[in-house]
């Protein structure tokens, strides 16, 4: 069966793709399009799409007033690292340090997942790290499910912008966000599974190896795997 669809359904499809046309002139003339809520973001082919940087996206979220997070934080914290990375780590949203820094994983824990990458045979610059929302949750709470929804289709765009070989989620809540409510943690971390297409590692959260160094021996088995994936010469202590 062939032709074009017709009627109101018909209709709805070529406002939508002509709203798409329109926010792809405005980026491309340098003008910054108007901030649409996180259902219209969502409704725009699944998520948001279309965009030819890293630099672009930013651009486009700007001074995100796209869920309650933007009250509370000092500076909105993009991602940071090469946008042709092969490996991307994922977090659940910065901290303190990170908040008045603009920068992802810049305190303690931003410390020991540096350390991390360094063991690795690799530099911060050569990898990218971002976080599941890019504003600080109150008193580091957890994400709430809402700020997830709205933040979520931004960390989409970066990871198909970058297309990684590996995605490396670090702690629950990434965890969660990427793969499903069902995901744990404790049961979950050091298996291959797949987002977007991409392979994901899940390991717990540098934070919690703060908390409880003993789980470094975990943590290192799990970045041993990413880079067999990303065939670096593997070592067998950090």
């Amino acid at each position: 069966m062939g032709g074009s669809i017709t009627g109101p359904v018909g209709e709805l499809i070529d406002i939508v793709a002509h709203l798409k046309r329109l926010m792809k002139e405005d980026m491309e003339m340098g003008l910054e399009p108007p901030n649409p809520s996180p259902s219209t973001l969502h409704y725009l082919d699944g998520g948001v799409s279309g965009f030819a940087s890293l630099d672009n996206l930013r651009r486009f979220i700007g001074d995100c007033r796209r869920c309650k997070l933007c009250q509370g934080r000092t500076k909105l914290v993009f991602g940071e690292g090469s946008p042709e990375a092969k490996l991307v780590f994922v977090g659940e949203g910065p901290g303190r340090d990170e908040d008045l820094a603009g920068l992802p994983f810049v305190g303690e824990a931003g410390k020991l997942l540096t350390r991390i990458i360094t063991a690795m045979g690799l530099t911060r610059e050569e990898v990218y790290i971002c976080n599941v929302v890019k504003c600080r949750p109150p008193k580091n709470r957890d994400p709430e499910e809402d700020e997830v929804e709205a933040c979520l289709p931004f960390l989409k765009e970066q990871l198909n912008l970058i297309r990684p070989l590996v995605i490396c989620t670090l702690g629950r809540v990434a965890g969660q966000a990427l793969l499903g409510k069902g995901f744990t943690i404790t049961r979950e971390r050091g298996s291959w599974t797949t987002f977007m297409e991409t392979p994901v590692m899940p390991t717990f959260h540098p934070a919690y190896l703060l908390r409880n160094p003993s789980a470094k021996r975990q943590v290192w088995e799990d970045i041993q795997k990413v880079m067999k994936r990303l065939g670096l010469e593997v070592k067998k202590d950090a």
